[in-house]
């Protein structure tokens, strides 16, 4: 009958030791990781043993935990718990010791991370007070660190990718580069003398020299880095080789071989910031890397940088390291243009540093051949260079050329005049052959145009048809014709050719517009819009491809960049049949041998195209300076269409874009 009691009381008392107001050793874990994976630290320390807690501090613990996890850029933390059956519970509370499996997944830098382990847990206290205790040690965060050992992180950079012309010629390559640095012990007994004459050289202060010796880990016999340089800089670098302490090492690095030339379409690369650690996704880059600044740099950085490879592993005295997690290294992949560096750097040289921007295109294909901006910088002295105030220097020149030109948008003048032209003869209000009667230099349109006149450079004999109007580029002729369309046509025709709309270009360049509002119901502005003033702006590609209509037909190609990009694609189709297409072509080579563009009969050979001046208006009335534009190409070869402003031609002393332009073809076809 005892016995009976006995087994009856020992029932009792483990049904009631895991009552259901009881809290198991399954939720007890289930609450401490919750929190880590929620990435609430703050009271876990609570959760441990006392035995725990005697054997790691709450820094080596829970704190440790979480800067683990945000050095190993831990995402996507989850703990699945293996619940414990009502045999292995009833046990559990009547031994007041319990162990739990868990599994454990995170995202790291390195790759997923998976692993199996088993919790033990205490149940301590008091009655009303008791509860279940974790024996923690460092193996909840990873199991090789169980029995000791320190976590490491290497790390393996990736090879940028190179970015080359349409012929495999490196627009930005990797090549060999000379890192100079001092070694402390060898500075001599001249030391202060030789870290002045390195500064001089090297455009560094002697202040600057002197904190980074003092770096905490620098001794006397290291090598402490403090520029790099170009190879082919011979003079400087005997001149520095020369200075006792003075030495060097061969490191791969960023070369520009373009030079000014390429710059802008290019771009450069730099060292990341803190500013861009906070706006990037969190891993992607550390403060040592380098990102893609401006250009093709920047625009395809994500296929030009690759991925670092990252390991992850634990090492312990006298034992290989355990590899916990490992991502190989994805070299970037390089990036291949259309653009031709030779045709490039000719346009470049011709500007001869006056500020405007050109554009050459392959009228049959679309490809473009170049994209230049003048002024511009050499990104190697950007890099590498020893001037004390480069960019300084380079934001105080007057020319601005820190300003990319191409990818920006400005009246075009009378190179729209063409497209006018081609509006007109597609909804018949203008046809060749049919003249109209223009007296004088100026005209009006009446009362409502106040004291307004249209202004134009010569007279006519007799009537003034499309032909005559661009050879001589006659103002009041498009302008005439424009009020008789109305607004609403020539708004619908120059959005036919794109204008007002995204432009379809892999390099980022403003759309082109035809007002700020986008119409042009002032009748003034409808005038002005018909031959490139107004408000209307465009960019040099996009005046290029207008220009692509009239050699495809009356078809206008897209423009592309990309070497793997599909060419010769039609962006609008059927602006003019292909006879109008022909008549704008005879007259555009009128306008070289008859008209405003006969400086072009320079050149050995037969050129057409459209010249251009934009007025820079300081008011209503008074004009400023003005920008010279020319689009045209070679008459008989067709195979570089070219698109050119020259900026301030009216009030400095420069040459005319059609100058510059003749020029140009003289160098390509020589």
């Amino acid at each position: 009958m005892f016995k009976r009691l006995l087994m009856f009381g020992v029932m009792i008392f483990i049904l009631s030791a895991c009552s259901d107001d009881q809290v198991t050793p399954n939720e007890r874990l289930e609450d401490f990781t919750s929190k880590m994976q929620e990435q609430t630290y703050e009271g876990l320390y609570d959760y441990l043993t006392p035995e725990a807690q005697d054997t790691y501090s709450e820094e080596d613990s829970t704190l440790r935990t979480e800067n683990i996890y945000t050095d190993l850029n831990v995402t996507d933390l989850t703990f699945e718990i293996e619940s414990l059956g009502e045999d292995a519970l009833n046990k559990a509370f009547e031994e007041k010791s319990a162990s739990v499996l868990f599994k454990v997944s995170m995202e790291t830098m390195a790759g997923p991370v998976e692993f199996d382990y088993e919790a033990n847990l205490k149940l301590l206290g008091e009655e009303d007070e008791e509860n279940w205790y974790i024996d923690w040690n460092p193996g909840f965060i990873f199991p090789e660190l169980a029995d000791g050992g320190d976590l490491g992180i290497s790390s393996t950079l990736p090879k940028r990718g190179e970015i080359l012309d349409r012929n495999n010629i490196p627009l930005a390559m990797n090549g060999e580069l000379y890192e100079i640095g001092l070694v402390p012990g060898e500075l001599g007994e001249s030391a202060e003398e030789n870290k002045e004459n390195v500064a001089d050289l090297l455009g560094l202060s002697v202040e600057h020299i002197n904190e980074t010796l003092n770096a905490s880990w620098v001794t006397d016999d290291v090598f402490v880095p403090l520029a790099t340089i170009m190879t082919d800089k011979e003079e400087l670098f005997q001149d520095l080789m020369a200075i006792d302490g003075v030495t060097y090492r061969e490191i791969t690095g960023r070369i520009y071989p373009g030079e000014e030339a390429s710059a802008h379409l290019v771009g450069y690369i730099r060292d990341v910031t803190a500013e861009d650690l906070e706006e990037l996704d969190p891993g992607e880059y550390s403060a040592n890397d380098k990102i893609g600044s401006r250009g093709l740099e920047s625009l395809y950085e994500e296929k030009l940088r690759g991925k670092k490879g990252t390991t992850i592993y634990v090492e312990q005295d006298g034992q290989d390291n355990t590899v916990i997690a490992e991502k190989p290294v994805e070299n970037g992949e390089n990036v291949q243009v259309t653009i031709d560096i030779n045709v490039q750097e000719k346009i470049f040289d011709q500007f001869n540093g006056n500020p405007g921007n050109a554009t050459a295109i392959n009228p049959s294909t679309g490809e473009t051949m170049a994209l230049v901006s003048s002024p511009s910088f050499d990104p190697n002295e950007a890099l590498y260079g020893t001037s004390e105030n480069f960019w300084g220097d380079l934001e105080e020149n007057e020319l601005n050329p820190v300003l990319n030109r191409f990818s920006a948008t400005f009246a075009p003048g009378s190179v729209i005049k063409p497209v006018t032209a081609a509006i007109g003869l597609d909804n018949g209000s203008i046809s060749y052959g049919d003249g109209i009667e223009i007296k004088g230099l100026k005209w009006s349109n009446g009362e409502n145009w106040g004291d307004y006149e249209v202004t134009r450079v010569s007279t006519s004999n007799g009537p003034v048809d499309v032909d005559d109007a661009l050879i001589r580029s006659d103002n009041i002729f498009f302008a005439m014709k424009a009020v008789e369309m109305g607004a609403d046509a020539y708004v619908d025709g120059l959005h036919s050719f794109g204008i007002g709309e995204e432009f379809p270009y892999e390099y980022p360049v403003p759309d082109s517009t035809v007002s700020s509002s986008g119409d042009l119901n002032d009748e003034v502005l409808l005038a002005n819009s018909s031959y490139g003033q107004g408000e209307l702006e465009m960019s040099a590609i996009h005046l290029a491809s207008t220009y692509t209509t009239f050699l495809n037909n009356g078809n206008m190609l897209k423009p592309t960049l990309l070497i793997d990009e599909e060419n010769s694609q039609v962006w609008k189709e059927n602006l003019v049949t292909e006879e109008q297409a022909n008549d704008i072509k005879d007259s555009l080579r009128k306008v070289v041998t008859e008209g405003t563009g006969k400086a072009a009969q320079e050149a050995d050979l037969p050129i057409s195209g459209k010249t251009g001046t934009a007025e820079l208006k300081l008011t209503s009335e008074d004009s400023g300076d003005e920008n010279s534009w020319f689009v045209g190409y070679p008459t008989e070869e067709q195979d570089v269409l070219l698109s050119l402003m020259i900026e301030g031609t009216k009030n400095h002393d420069r040459p005319s874009a059609v100058e510059v332009a003749t020029e140009i073809f003289i160098k390509l076809y020589e």
